[in-house]
């Protein structure tokens, strides 16, 4: 009996989805990828993942898993041979338990981060990873590519705000370390490498997350700086200054607030002109909110920095951020450009803006660069547009990025800083890898997936 066969017995439930029904499934969200699939599956537990699992191991079937599917590099996607089934961790919604003595959560892979996030809140507790999917991102997902967001400059990206994993690996065994312990050294931390890993070593199902104390103050100002360094040097003096309370630190540069004005006019911005660069900042505490308020304002005042709005409420500092998260919603409507997520010292990201900037213009007299990103964690999104914003830009896309990530690597970088690899840099890895870092890389995928069935064509 066939895979598909065996699984004609889900479509009862609307469990498992043929044909056009997979379209939304197959295509990636910057709709650059477009696959096919055997057959989508949904299915609403650990153990019908399990049962999946086996029965595609036992037909030799590959399995691409999806979250939410919000991968900006192809990672959820199935490959166009239509071989693959897609396992959908969608009805897996489950907010298991939330545990406020120990400050955790335990989930399934199919709960969005914005419901982590309500539960949490709830609970009187933070859970602190935020990005601009947080509404159709799945933590199983932002698991699989260890997703970070602009709070990862305090709390860490998703590999430091998780203490357990359940996995069903590629035999359809079930691996169980949902455990919410702090401190356990015994043996290897096997959660560390399915954390990352795009579901190429294990199906993710259940992850037990770390909560903090929920903050009370908070306090957020938008400053325009002279230049990156001149942020960097805002960065270091404030952390000088309030040690870890600095939560958030955004760097964006004028083409950013530029195709904000142009695109969404009534989105106010409080700079007129655009300054040539600016930083976004959130500090947050426990006591009042006036108080460490009052603290950045007297801070950023006393250093010069006469060009900056301090939000006074709550409300005002949901626009600040507005304008900042809705940078790539522009970008998108402005048309295809060549993306970049990379990653450097903090202290060079002057440095490269500078010289990359030079080249990069010198190479395409056309080309307006579009920079912003979490200069508090070193994670740069250097995009830039061309003349054609169609997808014929990407003929040029090798061009552009053997300038960008030759800098990358001089200045002792990473090409992804937390999108991952998936399809789109799958070929770039293996020459900013050592051979033995992809040797070793290799024999963990075959120790755990030695017949190849788990999201094949992504990362290696």
């Amino acid at each position: 009996m066939t895979l598909l066969a065996e699984l004609q017995a889900w479509q009862q439930s609307h469990a498992i989805l043929f044909g056009a029904d997979t379209a939304p499934y197959c295509l990636d969200q910057r709709r650059r990828y477009e696959g096919e699939a055997l057959a989508v599956a949904r299915p609403n537990s650990t153990a019908q993942v399990q049962e999946l699992v086996k029965l595609c191991a036992a037909h030799g079937v590959s399995i691409v898993p999806q979250g939410g599917n919000t991968s900006l590099c192809g990672a959820a996607t199935p490959l166009a041979s239509g071989q693959s089934l897609v396992i959908s961790f969608e009805r897996m919604q489950q907010i298991i338990k939330v545990d406020a003595d120990n400050n955790t959560m335990t989930v399934e892979a199919g709960v969005t981060l914005a419901a982590v996030q309500q539960a949490a809140l709830a609970a009187n507790r933070l859970f602190p990873a935020n990005w601009a999917a947080f509404e159709s991102c799945q933590i199983g997902g932002a698991l699989a590519t260890n997703a970070g967001g602009v709070n990862v400059l305090r709390y860490g990206n998703m590999r430091e705000l998780t203490l357990g994993l359940e996995v069903v690996l590629a035999d359809g065994e079930i691996w169980d370390g949902a455990r919410g312990l702090r401190k356990d050294n015994t043996g290897y931390d096997l959660k560390q490498l399915f954390v990352g890993s795009e579901g190429t070593l294990g199906l993710i199902t259940k992850a037990v997350l770390r909560l903090y104390p929920l903050p009370t103050a908070h306090a957020t100002a938008l400053v325009a700086v002279s230049d990156p360094q001149a942020a960097v040097d805002l960065l270091r003096g404030l952390q000088a200054e309030v040690g870890d309370r600095v939560t958030s630190f955004e760097l964006i540069s004028a083409p950013c607030l530029a195709l904000l004005q142009q695109h969404f006019p009534r989105l106010a911005q409080p700079f007129s002109p655009p300054p040539a660069w600016s930083v976004l900042i959130e500090l947050s505490d426990g006591g009042e909110s006036e108080q460490l308020t009052e603290r950045l304002a007297e801070y950023l005042f006393a250093h010069g920095l006469e060009e900056a709005y301090v939000a006074n409420n709550a409300s005002e500092a949901a626009l600040f951020w507005q304008l900042r998260e809705s940078i790539p919603e522009a970008q998108r409507v402005e048309g295809v450009s060549i993306k970049h997520d990379i990653s450097l010292p903090i202290g060079a990201i002057p440095d490269f803006l500078q010289i990359c900037d030079a080249e990069m213009q010198a190479s395409f007299p056309d080309v307006r660069i579009v920079a912003f990103g979490h200069l508090g964690d070193g994670n740069l999104h250097y995009n830039l547009f061309l003349a054609d914003k169609t997808a014929g830009v990407y003929q040029q896309e090798a061009a552009v990025n053997a300038i960008v990530y030759r800098h990358v690597a001089a200045l002792h970088g990473s090409i992804s800083a937390e999108h991952g690899i998936g399809q789109l840099k799958r070929d770039t890895l293996r020459s900013v890898r050592s051979p033995l870092e992809l040797t070793l890389m290799r024999q963990i995928k075959q120790a755990l997936d030695p017949a190849g069935l788990l999201n094949p064509g992504k990362v290696l």
